[in-house]
């Protein structure tokens, strides 16, 4: 029976560990953390629960589908339900809008409220499908970096479809260009934050996110975001998967050019197949120091970090739901700061999850549990304590003229997350949430692939390298991941 150690437990950790395991592997799973998950976890504070991280989940089926591998009905253990409706937005003048789940209840309802024509918002989301059914069968489902993925019907049809495809414009050109009125092009333009990087950057092919939305749909899991975690977790232990926790790899061990462990407390820990799911920056840096690194790769753009209050609020807010989000009034010079200048513009756009929406236990009665975040830029040595006052004295003031409220006397408890935090409990490199930025054309080609050209038998997967970052891709990673390991067995 073949063998791999798994280094880290982040989902795309987990997902490679029981990917494995039901191929026959022994599998065993080190961990840094004293819990398993990444960035995909919870804490609670004084009777208020938080998601600590990833707020969105979409495509359920990646999830569901792991248990099914071990013959277990997903239904049992992990339990969602489809939002009927996406986000809540939030403009400075006055605008308002909730984005329905069914598209073309949101393109009838936007056209009235926007002023433009159904046809032509419905016309975007279908050319949103088509870009991302023709891409994803090789963007997203196979290795971009083996040969046999371009000798495929399907890597054929995409080919010829490239014109389609917006790579040459920019997300933030291609909406002016389809989509005109000013909120709307704002609203679209967000999905570039999915992968942590800049509309006025990032190509137009981004624009198949918000199929992922308006198609396949949002959901929410029942327990909270880290009920993903916890169930695949228990899955993990069920089907004999080995956890190892506060167990920090120091090492990985490369023998005759060959990965053949690692090293945890100058104890060695032998396998036949060696995953990192720690981000490809530390991956190199700290556990193959002697090793020679894919610097191209490794001096890629990070994206975007955040900067997260977590805040026990004393009132319910009706106007509020699940996802809600407060628009700033100059998109492009935010991002400006974020990417160009690395620090924090003035009026942040402001994202706010209440799980308590959903599951009114998360927060004390007549109270709610707002998670509250900005996008940042990585850590590059910047005074994070007056970032974070003047980040927190922005955000109130913004929520206060756009809802009307009095919110410092509102909030009974508090904690925060800035990107020196998440770099130091998620090992992810200057605290970026996705690895590398996508802000060229070219970027989904220069991330590293799921595998090591120069180390055999050694593998990686999570947010970092292909195909990105988000819960979906984590998951699409170790798919990819470890049906390179099978077919290497």
């Amino acid at each position: 029976m073949s063998s791999a150690i798994i280094i880290g437990s982040g989902i795309a950790g987990m997902a490679t560990a029981l990917r494995l395991r039901a191929a026959g592997f022994d599998v065993d799973v080190f961990e840094a953390n004293h819990y398993p998950g990444g960035k995909l976890h919870a804490f609670e504070l004084e009777g208020y629960r938080f998601d600590a991280g990833p707020s969105l989940f979409t495509l359920p089926e990646l999830v569901t589908e792991l248990f099914g591998l071990f013959n277990e009905k997903p239904e049992d253990f992990f339990q969602y339900h489809r939002k009927t409706s996406v986000c809540n937005y939030f403009w400075e003048d006055g605008m308002r809008f909730t984005v329905n789940a069914d598209r073309a209840i949101f393109a009838e309802e936007a056209a009235a409220k926007f002023g433009v024509e159904a046809t032509s918002l419905l016309a975007y989301l279908k050319k949103s499908q088509k870009k991302y059914e023709l891409t994803s069968p090789i963007f997203l489902e196979k290795s971009l970096h083996k040969i046999g993925t371009y000798l495929s019907k399907d890597t054929l049809r995409s080919l010829t479809q490239m014109w389609n495809l917006d790579i040459g414009t920019n997300l933030n050109s291609l909406n002016e260009a389809s989509l005109r009125e000013p909120h709307l092009v704002q609203l679209f333009n967000r999905y570039a934050t999915y992968n942590g990087s800049s509309p006025y950057l990032t190509p137009g092919i981004m624009s198949i996110i918000p199929h992922l939305e308006l198609h396949k749909g949002t959901y929410f899991p029942v327990g909270g975001m880290h009920s993903i975690t916890s169930s695949l977790y228990q899955l993990a232990l069920r089907n004999g998967i080995q956890f190892h926790f506060e167990q920090k790899v120091e090492r990985i061990i490369v023998k005759a050019g060959k990965a053949v462990g690692v090293k945890v407390k100058e104890k060695e820990h032998l396998a036949d197949f060696t995953v990192s799911n720690m981000d490809i920056f530390s991956t190199y840096k700290k556990l193959l120091p002697e090793q020679k690194h894919p610097e191209r790769t490794l001096q890629q753009e990070r994206s975007s970090s955040a900067v997260i209050f977590y805040w026990g609020i004393r009132k319910q807010f009706a106007e509020l739901d699940l996802h809600n989000i407060f628009f700033s009034n100059n998109y492009q010079q935010e991002f400006a700061h974020i990417f160009e200048q690395k620090n924090l513009f003035e009026d942040p756009t402001v994202y706010i999850n209440i799980t308590g929406k959903e599951v009114p236990a998360d927060a004390p009665q007549g109270s709610e549990n707002w998670f509250v975040m900005i996008n940042a830029p990585g850590d590059y040595g910047q005074d994070w304590d007056a970032f974070v006052l003047q980040a927190r004295q922005n955000i109130i003031a913004k929520i206060n003229r756009i809802l009307g409220t009095d919110l410092e006397s509102l909030i009974a408890v508090e904690d925060v997350l800035t990107p020196p935090m998440i770099e130091q409990r998620t090992g992810s490199y200057r605290g970026a949430l996705y690895g590398a930025a996508s802000n060229s054309k070219f970027a989904a080609f220069l991330r590293h692939p799921n595998f090591s050209r120069k180390i055999k038998q050694l593998y990686c997967s999570g947010g970092s390298v292909h195909p990105g970052g988000g819960i979906p891709l984590c998951l699409l990673s170790a798919k990819i991941t470890s049906e390179l390991i099978v077919s290497a067995s």
